[in-house]
């Protein structure tokens, strides 16, 4: 008998705890979007990425104009020559892709831009929703903006005007 109540007021206890767990979720593009300094740096990311791509689609301009340029005259042009047209060709392709690269790769300059400019905000952004968290003993956090798939939340959760206040800006 003593088993059965201990039990029972185990399972109370652990029913009781877990309802009382907080959830919150924020909207991490809202908050973004409301730090002036974010899209500041977005701007500048845009900026010289259309730069990069004027400069990109420039050189495969240059690489149409030069295959075109080989193809109304091959006819003309000895096997050295076309060999030597060819590999022309070929290197300014490869030089441009190079570029394209550089600039657009994994670990290109676009990136790197985008981990100076906006990595240090989101971090920011970061360390307010958890110390939100932890302050008002939230369980669990979500974002709506990552596409977790929350099909509804109550307005009334939303703690995203709390992680801006939190970082000094007034909405």
């Amino acid at each position: 008998m003593k088993k059965i109540a201990l039990i029972t007021a185990a399972l109370l206890l652990t029913s009781a705890f877990a309802s009382a767990q907080k959830y919150g979720f924020v909207d991490t593009d809202y908050i973004r979007k409301n730090i002036p300094a974010f899209n500041t740096a977005q701007e500048q990311l845009d900026k010289l990425s259309k730069q990069w791509e004027k400069e990109v689609a420039d050189g495969y301009a240059e690489v149409e104009k030069m295959y075109k340029a080989y193809q109304n005259e091959v006819v003309l042009l000895s096997q050295d020559m076309k060999a030597k047209r060819e590999e022309a060709i070929i290197n300014k392709e490869r030089e441009v892709k190079e570029l394209q690269n550089k600039y657009f790769g994994v670990e290109g300059e676009l990136f790197r831009k985008r981990e100076e400019l906006v990595k240090p905000i989101q971090d920011e952004i970061l360390k307010a929703i958890k110390t939100i968290a932890a302050e008002g003993s939230y369980a669990v956090i979500f974002d709506t903006a990552a596409g977790g798939n929350v099909l509804f939340a109550n307005p009334k959760y939303d703690i995203s005007d709390q992680v801006l206040e939190k970082l000094g800006y007034k909405n």
